[in-house]
């Protein structure tokens, strides 16, 4: 298991034009409260606005363009210039029309359409007393998946969320969450405090969930070396860890966009990480799994895929 090392995290890199652009870059708190305005436009305003700045995102993020096509390299094959071009724009309109219905939800929640595959793993759960660990990656509507599993289980959730690039965006995130959250489920913020853990770890015990994303190791946490589509790829050991310690299954899980309104959430089959033999292999197995199963679902949504920073160098 490799030790606490600087791994790259996945997400874009922060360099002079952060320094310079300040709230007004992509990072920044501007674009976390400028999409608030489409819960008061039309629902018919929303697919301009969607496509308006997804163009202008794509021409201004060059950097951003040029990794989403080399990720999708190894995913979808070596193609043209215009096609790696139609691929990242692809994509980014995917993620724009993610963010939009994410702020749509509080006023238009009547709307939303979600069908459901695995069902015979909700079931499980349902009869069972003992907790569990939801797994996603970024790909698709990934909140969409942890209300869908905490409203239909009936159970306390904890979904871990990571934090902002932006300290104000991350306090616009945090008072946003506390305004139209429920009662049935409770956000943390991964800031690297080993508490919390702990705080999951007796949740789980207690019967509670967990939900989180696998699929990003954080700057110097703990991390395994994995493949993705037989590359390289670093992946937290966390939820395995938590996993192992607790004695629940992980559960991966993927809430794919399939039109306005309307989401398709996957249940995988559950990860049972071994309590017994080697732990080091038990882990390194149950990581690699997951990582099978996040190939798994970026092959089925490709342009769902929401990884912004360059994976790999170029052969």
């Amino acid at each position: 298991m490799a030790a606490a090392v600087q791994v790259p995290p996945h997400a874009p890199q922060i360099g002079w034009a952060r320094r310079l652009l300040g709230p007004f870059h992509v990072t920044g708190v501007f674009w976390y409260h400028f999409p608030r305005l489409l819960e008061v436009f039309p629902v018919w305003a929303t697919r301009p606005c969607v496509v308006l700045f997804t163009t202008i995102f794509f021409v201004a993020l060059g950097t951003i363009r040029r990794a989403v096509a080399a990720n999708l390299e190894p995913v979808l094959g070596p193609c043209g210039l215009l096609s790696r071009q139609a691929r990242s724009y692809r994509t980014l309109l995917e993620f724009a029309w993610c963010m939009a219905e994410r702020y749509e939800l509080p006023v238009r929640y009547q709307s939303i359409r979600a069908t459901l595959e695995g069902e015979e793993h909700v079931d499980a759960l349902t009869t069972s007393e003992r907790g569990a660990i939801f797994v996603t990656a970024h790909i698709g509507h990934w909140e969409m998946a942890s209300r869908h599993m905490a409203k239909r289980l009936i159970r306390h959730t904890h979904i871990v969320r990571e934090e902002e690039v932006d300290p104000q965006a991350q306090e616009f995130v945090r008072a946003r969450i506390k305004a139209v959250g429920g009662a049935g489920h409770t956000t943390h913020f991964a800031t690297g405090d080993p508490r919390l853990g702990i705080t999951l770890a007796d949740a789980l015990r207690r019967g509670e969930y967990v939900a989180l994303q696998g699929d990003r190791p954080r700057t110097a946490s703990r991390w395994l070396p994995s493949t993705l589509f037989g590359r390289p790829m670093a992946l937290p050991v966390g939820p395995a860890v938590l996993a192992r310690t607790t004695g629940v299954p992980l559960i991966p899980v993927f809430s794919f966009r399939e039109g306005r309104f309307h989401y398709h959430v996957v249940v995988r089959d559950p990860i049972r990480v071994s309590a017994t033999g080697d732990r080091s292999a038990a882990i390194r197995e149950a990581t690699q799994r997951l990582a099978a199963d996040i190939e798994w679902a970026i092959r089925r949504r490709p342009h769902q895929w929401f990884c912004f920073r360059r994976l790999w160098p170029e052969k």
